[in-house]
């Protein structure tokens, strides 16, 4: 395999591609799209964003202490990419991209509603780096579509045909999984337990056409 070197430039790819609502404090919300977002901690939750200072969603966040992490759908690719090509200085994107707002009782920024998943957050701290300034956030809360969530209570993700970004272009993502975590060392059922289990669920269907046969006969 031959490899061609690249100095100095960051091709971690792909990436999760989020809408990003905040609010200032004369209840102005905005809206624009990230690339750079990340989970950053488990206990306590926490994720980050990388944001350009120039932009007016960081004056908002930095103002008001609080954002959401709007996760969008394939069907919203043409305005995730707007909200990241405009300005909120010069159009009101939210209402141009016709999204509908939800406010919730955790923080004072609307999430979007036509996005399944949203993660609401407050600012722990800003760390300017160079062209972009790091903002590491606490996950105080989140709101996820019930269509995505089975009878378990486990969130199927795969079901909110969410979508990446990688280098400049934006991908759905498939809804088939090609592993799942642990499997590499999980313990590999024996034939003889395979075999028993096919056995048990022969018996099961049986059992219950030999019930359904005897109920039909006694009406």
């Amino acid at each position: 395999m031959s490899k061609r070197n690249f100095k100095g430039s960051v091709v971690l790819n792909p990436v999760p591609v989020v809408l990003i609502t905040s609010k200032n404090k004369d209840e102005k919300v905005n809206v624009f799209t990230v690339a750079w977002a990340g989970t950053i901690c488990t206990k306590p939750p926490m994720l980050s964003i990388s944001v350009r200072p120039e932009r007016l969603s960081y004056e908002y966040i930095k103002e008001s202490g609080e954002f959401v992490v709007n996760l969008p759908t394939a069907s919203m690719t043409k305005a995730v990419d707007y909200c990241g090509v405009r300005s909120g200085r010069t159009v009101d994107k939210i209402s141009e991209m016709n999204f509908n707002l939800e406010y919730n009782d955790i923080i004072g920024v609307p999430s979007i509603k036509e996005c399944p998943v949203n993660i609401q957050c407050k600012v722990r701290d800003i760390i300017p780096l160079g062209t972009h300034d790091l903002i590491l956030a606490d996950v105080v809360g989140s709101t996820i579509d019930e269509a995505i969530i089975d009878e378990k209570g486990k969130i199927h993700f795969e079901k909110g045909n969410l979508i990446s970004y990688s280098h400049g272009e934006y991908y759905p993502l498939v809804k088939k999984a090609i592993g799942s975590f642990g499997y590499s060392v999980r313990k590999k059922t024996s034939t003889k337990e395979d075999e028993k289990n096919k056995i048990n669920k022969k018996n099961k269907k049986t059992k219950v056409k030999y019930k359904n046969k005897k109920a039909n006969k006694s009406v």
